[in-house]
């Protein structure tokens, strides 16, 4: 029996594997594609996501294939500056292609241990008392991992495995929203026109239609956004480039010569939220939790913030220290934030339409943004920064995640690798005796930070802030376990090993 099966070997899946792995929880992922996608459905990482990578030492790699941009304008594409004063080290979108997100996680989950399996297809589950068994088909050779069986034993499972989640279907969980109304066209190909004429073009037909896009994606490859005529009623047979080239004469009366398609794929504006993101040793994660338009460009990174929030609950739940509550705090957190999303998306849709009434309300909304604390509450929003979990009563820290600040000795993030708490003490007069190996205790300065003493969880939220001895102790246990009182250091996971990082 292995620890936890991820199903899902996309970005959610793969940030997971990768938090498990930091405390030693053996993690098998499940792919049921053979060979990883050229689909390029995301396009960047937003302020929180590049914090997190921060936060476990990814940044660079991340930085080295993309681009830095403002963080403004993407809000219902409201062209803004991006706001002064973003409460973050990191006050830009990073450009990345969703496969090479992919790439870079895959590596890192490699490194740290994680074992995937490729051409492997989840096809039922069922869990008792003490584990869950998944039932696999083979889809063709695995081109990572190995081993090869039709059941597989593990403790958890996490279904990681996108909108028409397979996990999500077994379990019969609801999963309760809108359907589709409009379907949108996306794809890659190659124009027969000068970029002149489709950049002209483009400019003309977005001042009315803002769900069109032909725009230039390297290598003379266009990626090609267009609404399309109908909902789709076989929603897995991607469009032809027959229906982009008519669609493209509707809209902009040319179809620039599109031809040579890299890929062609749609997506919906379906809504819907998962009612419970744990049926027992099950749990739920990213799109297969939550689906949403792409609007804002929320959707691959609010999955790897669901992976971020999940990995240590269900370590310290493998590892036998969590506390009551913790590994259901999973949904507690997550499913208010994904439902404020699920909010934020339809209000950008709407705000898109041609129709006089969005319109008039677009600019309006576009006036108002003017002003910098409405400009700063939408980016906070799409951006993830403001995400604040209710930790109940207490400093206005509390529940939010800490921004990185510079320290005597570096920087706050350089403290976080190893995805354990932190005690970050400029009293030099605290103590985490007992917890040792569950918190690091650093003591330093900063000029940036404002309190005394701050407590903060593996995922970087704050769990505590004063300068009271008793009052951490008391703290402590709620997010940390019971307190060894032999005081000797406790392992990360009960799956015996040292911490791969």
């Amino acid at each position: 029996m292995t620890d936890v099966i991820v199903v899902g070997g996309g970005p959610t899946g793969l940030m997971l594997a990768a938090e498990l792995r930091l405390h030693g929880v053996r993690v098998v992922v499940l792919e049921r594609e053979t060979e990883p996608t050229g689909y390029v459905r995301s396009l960047g990482l937003h302020v929180r996501s590049i914090e997190v990578m921060d936060q476990r030492g990814l940044l660079e790699r991340f930085l080295e294939h993309g681009g830095r941009y403002p963080a403004g304008g993407f809000f219902a594409g409201i062209e803004k500056p991006g706001p002064v004063r973003l409460d973050t080290a990191h006050p830009y979108v990073l450009a990345i292609r969703q496969p090479v997100t992919d790439r870079l996680l895959a590596e890192r989950a490699v490194e740290l241990g994680a074992e995937i399996r490729r051409g492997h297809e989840l096809v039922g589950l069922s869990q008792d008392e003490h584990g869950v068994t998944a039932d696999l088909a083979r889809r063709g050779v695995a081109a990572e991992g190995g081993g090869g069986g039709t059941r597989l034993r593990a403790r958890y499972l996490v279904g990681c495995d996108g909108g028409r989640s397979t996990v999500r279907g077994l379990l019969g969980v609801g999963f309760p929203g809108e359907p589709t109304r409009v379907d949108t066209l996306l794809g890659e190909m190659e124009v027969g026109v000068a970029p002149e004429t489709v950049a002209a073009v483009v400019a003309e037909v977005r001042r009315t239609h803002r769900r069109f896009g032909v725009g230039p994606f390297g290598d003379g490859v266009y990626r090609v956004v267009v609404p399309a005529e109908a909902v789709a009623e076989d929603r897995s047979v991607p469009p032809t480039i027959e229906e982009f080239r008519r669609q493209l004469r509707v809209f902009a009366g040319t179809d620039f010569g599109v031809h040579s398609p890299r890929w062609l794929s749609r997506f919906g504006d379906a809504t819907r939220l998962v009612e419970r993101y744990r049926v027992g040793r099950v749990l739920l994660a990213g799109d297969a939790a939550h689906i949403h338009p792409p609007t804002g460009g929320q959707g691959l990174n609010l999955g790897i913030q669901d992976a971020f929030n999940l990995g240590w609950k269900l370590a310290a739940e493998v590892g036998g220290w969590a506390p009551a509550g913790l590994l259901d705090s999973y949904h507690t957190e997550r499913h208010p934030v994904a439902a404020d999303v699920l909010d934020t998306t339809r209000a950008q849709l709407e705000l898109l339409s041609p129709e006089p009434g969005p319109r008039s309300v677009r600019r309006l909304l576009s006036e108002l943004m003017d002003f910098e604390d409405v400009h700063r509450h939408l980016i906070e929003k799409v951006t993830a920064i403001g995400v604040r979990y209710d930790f109940g009563e207490g400093h206005e820290l509390l529940g939010r995640r800490m921004r990185d600040v510079r320290l005597g000795r570096g920087r706050l993030y350089e403290l976080t690798r190893v995805g354990r708490g932190l005690l970050l003490d400029q009293t030099g007069r605290l103590s985490v005796a007992g917890w040792a190996g569950r918190v690091d205790h650093v003591v330093d300065v900063g000029e940036d930070l404002d309190v005394p003493a701050v407590l903060l969880r593996p995922d970087g939220h704050v769990a505590w802030v004063g300068d009271d001895q008793r009052e951490l102790f008391d703290r402590l246990p709620r997010w940390f376990g019971a307190r060894d009182a032999a005081g000797h250091r406790q392992p990360a996971s009960g799956s015996g090993g040292a911490n791969p990082a």
